[in-house]
């Protein structure tokens, strides 16, 4: 028999896992009711706040399993130097087969960052701009990007995470109907991450874009 907080802890995925594939049919997260989520574990309503204090604390230990699978996405993609050309590509392919493999997480993930559980969009809303932060930090370390200063670096950024978290619920389900290649959504993707880049390439930043605008 395992010991009782090994218990626990399956429990407690067995709950996460529950709610991610309730919503697999198309449902959002606010639907769910904590009856329907117990049941599919085969615990009694009760067991549930054995942890976690209700719903929504539910969601965020969803948050918090999408933010390390992520996390560890990006760290596969950070060994593939995100430039222009190639790379966007296969930088591109290691994320949809992140996304592939974990595909309940990420489903959760894009369609709950619009969800009706404040909190959890909340949560997801600081996830992104965590993800975002980190990424600012790297493309500092990129030197095809060492004219921007430091401000522009950030937009750039955001800009990037906001066209991935836009595109994700699209490269979750993609449509049924089959669309010419240029707009399947791993081609948009790729293409308007390479329009980033490209314009990136030729910025000078958040400063002379001021001076250009006051002349």
């Amino acid at each position: 028999m395992l010991p009782r907080s090994e218990q626990k802890q399956q429990t407690r995925l067995a709950l996460m896992a529950a709610a991610r594939n309730l919503m697999d049919s198309g449902r959002g997260f606010s639907s769910l009711s904590l009856r329907e989520v117990t049941r599919c574990v085969g615990i009694v309503p009760t067991g549930f706040y054995r942890h976690f204090n209700d719903m929504d604390a539910l969601g965020l230990a969803l948050v918090e399993e999408v933010g390390h699978t992520f996390s560890s996405t990006i760290r596969i993609i950070r060994h593939h130097e995100l430039e222009l050309g190639g790379l966007i590509d296969a930088s591109v392919r290691l994320f949809l087969d992140g996304v592939a493999q974990h595909r309940s997480q990420f489903l959760f993930l894009a369609r709950e960052q619009f969800g009706g559980s404040l909190p959890v969009r909340q949560a997801l809303g600081t996830l992104r701009e965590r993800i975002t932060a980190d990424l600012a930090a790297d493309l500092r370390t990129m030197p095809k990007l060492r004219h921007l200063d430091d401000p522009a670096l950030d937009i750039l950024a955001d800009s990037i995470i906001k066209v991935v978290f836009a595109t994700l619920p699209e490269l979750v389900d993609p449509p049924e109907y089959e669309l010419p290649a240029h707009l399947t959504p791993q081609a948009k993707l790729i293409e308007q991450l390479r329009f980033i880049f490209i314009g990136a390439k030729h910025w000078q930043g958040l400063g002379s874009a001021h001076a250009h605008d006051e002349s």
